[in-house]
């Protein structure tokens, strides 16, 4: 937007006069005219074709925001038809004898036979034990009960890495627990936001929840090579975009957002309610509600749609991410 507030101040410039007032280079000056002009916000002259004329914002973006609020409202359809038919095909493979036979699947029901073969699968685990826990500060139980086998992991030379959400920073005893693994030789990260609450043993064998809404009511453990490595790979990904632990910097993209802004921005445009977007990030609903109305507040929209619509006009939006941000070792 420098360039069309330059253009506001000095109606008459050309593009050699806005890079001497931007001191940038003409080919920046160019590129930024063409990204106002798809937003609808510079046209040319109808008397002088070589001259730039400004439009004014609100009658500007009217046009654009009507396409993009299509293109969104489509976009949720298609998330929505997504949701359903992968909520179908796990219905349908968890009541498949033969697909289980294939691949090798165990269904587990209740917290306390999921953590019970999760301590069986950890006395067995050898080399490496990978894991993503959602869900925020994680409770005292489970921090009690997770502990005495990371100890063990970690004393027997296992690779132990957990990727948690950024917002675990904010409870005292999560983090006094990760900073006693990181100690203990740990590798830990966050992100804004996870997947799918997961753990992976021995890259060989994989722990995931059937209903990420309610992770302790069932899980399936996966011993099939095609989907563990799946996994693996989704793993690996999120690692690599995942903030070490104690960084002291806090990243921002391009546009000023940090990682947790860019999640609700995402989140935001897939048209996830305040209460979603808090479990997500693992906040509360009241911390969500300030960070998207504080995103609303700088994107000038009067309501959570036009936000969402808003940001994909002005190239907020984290296209490699959205609609794959969902849900994490530790169980509740």
């Amino acid at each position: 937007m420098s360039v069309y507030r330059a253009m506001f101040a000095e109606p008459h410039a050309g593009v050699s006069d806005l890079g001497r007032i931007l001191d940038w280079p003409t080919e920046r000056v160019r590129s930024a005219l063409d990204e106002l002009a798809r937003l609808s916000l510079i046209r040319r002259s109808w008397e002088q074709s070589e001259k730039l004329v400004l439009v004014r914002p609100e009658f500007g973006l009217q046009t654009l925001l009507w396409q993009q609020e299509a293109e969104l409202l489509e976009r949720q359809r298609e998330l929505a038809t997504a949701r359903t038919a992968i909520t179908q095909l796990i219905s349908e493979f968890e009541e498949s004898p033969g697909t289980r036979a294939v691949m090798d699947i165990e269904q587990l029901h209740g917290i306390d036979a999921i953590r019970l073969r999760i301590e069986e699968l950890v006395h067995d685990c050898r080399h490496s034990l990978w894991t993503f826990a959602d869900g925020g500060a994680q409770t005292q139980d489970n921090l009690e009960a997770s502990l005495p086998l990371d100890r063990l992991l970690l004393e027997r030379g296992v690779e132990l890495r957990d990727v948690y959400l950024d917002s675990v920073m904010n409870d005292p005893k999560t983090v006094q627990y990760i900073s006693r693994l990181t100690e203990l030789g740990a590798r830990i990260r966050t992100v804004p936001t996870l997947p799918t609450r997961m753990v992976l043993f021995d890259r060989a064998i994989a722990l995931i929840p059937t209903d990420p809404d309610d992770t302790s009511a069932s899980a399936l453990v996966l011993r099939g090579s095609g989907a563990v490595t799946a996994l693996m790979a989704l793993y690996e990904y999120v690692w690599e975009e995942a903030r070490p632990l104690g960084s002291s910097v806090t990243p921002r993209d391009p546009h000023g957002l940090s990682t947790q802004e860019q999640a609700v921005v995402n989140l935001l445009a897939e048209g996830n309610t305040d209460e979603t977007i808090a479990r997500k990030l693992g906040v509360s609903v009241r911390t969500a509600r300030r960070i998207t109305a504080d995103l609303s507040r700088r994107l000038g929209a009067r309501s959570r749609f036009q936000a969402g619509v808003l940001a994909t006009a002005l190239g907020w939006i984290d296209t490699r991410s959205l609609g794959g941000v969902t849900e994490g070792r530790k169980v509740r």
